[in-house]
Order: structure tokens, then sequence, then C-alpha cells
């Protein structure tokens, strides 16, 4: 019965997380083209308008903004580009720790040594003023904020993929390929590479939220993407001023990150638990 029980809960988790998870992505992917009102177009006779106004011939089903842009339109706007920039930032993160942390785990001695005082410094640094240090030098754009994002979640990777590597590497049948004289990349990409990626994979999936979050916070610190670009977080951080008078524009915007939050957190724990990984 317990056990039942935990496989219910475990089941009730990836329904939860995977419903809200493709709730946000179904609205990223199709909403622009079934609700097709410009985002960044504006429309001073509409400011402020609370959700399901009528406006002319068009409801607003979110309301609008302080220039009268429709909020749904811009929502779904922002959440593409917001995905957009997490999903690459967390596959430069996953790629460069994944590489860094197997060449460690194989090589061992100094090369060991230098990226693991890598890691140790990286880990050292906080997420966020290290990100926002780097963008306010070399400036808001969504190329620099893909690059910082990915540049400075790399350690935790790294960490994970020397681990699992430092076992792999011992495995009798990796020795028996080195005893053939098999290439040291062939080795690595064949043979070591497949038996750490799933503990990679599920790791990637948890670390989704954070790096949400920190783009979220970067935008609404208004370091990240510049507006009329629409992003979750800078659209947070313009309707933070009209709270008083607007609340569904802070309202709105903080459910779509509170959902891929929460989708992304169950999806990972479902498939930790189902892949009996350890990423810590």
């Amino acid at each position: 019965m317990a056990a039942a029980r935990r496989r219910t809960r475990f089941a009730g988790d990836i329904i939860v997380g995977g419903g809200l998870l493709l709730a946000v992505a179904a609205m990223a992917a199709v909403g622009p083209s079934l609700w097709p009102p410009d985002p960044i177009a504006a429309d001073i006779f509409a400011t402020f308008r609370a959700p399901m106004t009528l406006v002319g011939d068009r409801v607003h089903p979110l309301g609008t903004d302080q220039l009268g842009r429709d909020l749904l339109a811009r929502i779904m706007e922002g959440t593409r580009i917001s995905l957009a920039i997490v999903l690459v930032a967390g596959l430069i993160s996953a790629v460069l720790g994944t590489v860094l942390g197997l060449i460690a785990g194989y090589f061992g001695g100094w090369v060991d040594a230098v990226i693991m005082r890598l890691v140790d410094i990286q880990l050292a640094i906080p997420f966020i003023l290290l990100i926002l240090l780097v963008v306010a030098v070399v400036g808001p754009s969504i190329p620099n904020l893909i690059l910082v994002l990915g540049i400075t979640g790399w350690a935790i990777f790294a960490r994970v993929a020397r681990a699992r590597t430092l076992e792999v590497r011992e495995l009798e049948y990796v020795e028996a390929v080195q005893v053939l004289g098999l290439p040291t990349w062939s080795i690595l990409l064949r043979h070591v590479l497949p038996n750490i990626l799933t503990p990679q994979i599920v790791l990637f999936t948890l670390d989704l939220p954070r790096l949400i979050v920190l783009e979220a916070s970067v935008g609404f610190l208004g370091l990240g993407v510049q507006p009329p670009t629409p992003t979750l977080g800078n659209l947070i951080g313009e309707g933070r001023s009209y709270i008083l008078v607007a609340d569904w524009l802070v309202l709105f915007p903080g459910l779509v990150i509170a959902a891929l939050v929460i989708g992304f957190n169950l999806a990972g724990d479902w498939l930790v638990r189902r892949t009996h990984v350890r990423v810590d």
C-alpha cells in the first residue's frame, strides 16, 4: 500500500509539472498566432484597462499596461524570449560543465586540480552579484545575458560529471579499451560520456528553475533585455510602479514564472526518483 501511494504521488508530480510546462509552452509557441495583437504597439486611449475590458472592438483578456499595450500579447512574447534565454543558457552551462568535468575526472592530476579550483572559485561567488556585475560592464542584450547565465552556471555540472567519471573510468570495460589502444577522445565520447549523461540531464532539469529566477531578477532590475522588448522579468519591473492602480501588470507575469519554476521542479524531482541518480 505504501509503495502504491508513493507511485501515485510520483505520477502526480509529473502530471502536474508536465501539465504546467505544456500549458506555458503552448501559450508561448502557438499563442501569438491565435492572439495577434502587436505586443509593442501602444494605444494611449486604452491605458490601464482591467482584464476582460472591451476597448473598441477588441477585448483585452489580461488588461493593458501604462501605454495601452495588450498584456496577454506581451506575456506570450515575453515568455518565448525568457524561455529561449533560459534554455540556451542552460545548454551552455551543461555542455561546458560536462566537458570540463569529464576531462577532470578522466585525466586527474594537475588538470583535475586546476579545474576543481575553478569550480570552487565559481561556487564561492554569489551568482546574482556576478551576473549583475558582468551585465553592467558588457551591456544588457540577449546574447550577453545568455552568455553570462551560461558561463556562470557550469560549476555544478562539472562537479557532478567529474564524480561520475571517476567511477566509470575504473570499470573493467574502460580499462579493456584502454589496453586495446583506442584514442583517448574515442574512449571519452563512446564509452565514458554515455554513462554520465543521465545525471547531467536530470541536473539540467533541476537547474532550469534557478535560471528562470535569475533571468527574471536581472530583467526586473533593468539589466536584462531592454524595453520595449518584453520578458517576464522586465514586465514585472515595469509594472511594479503601477501596482496600486494596476496589479494585473505584476500578477500575471508572476504567475507564469511560478508555473515554470514549479513545473520544472516537479519534473526534475520525478526524474531523480525515476532514474535513481544523485546530483549533489
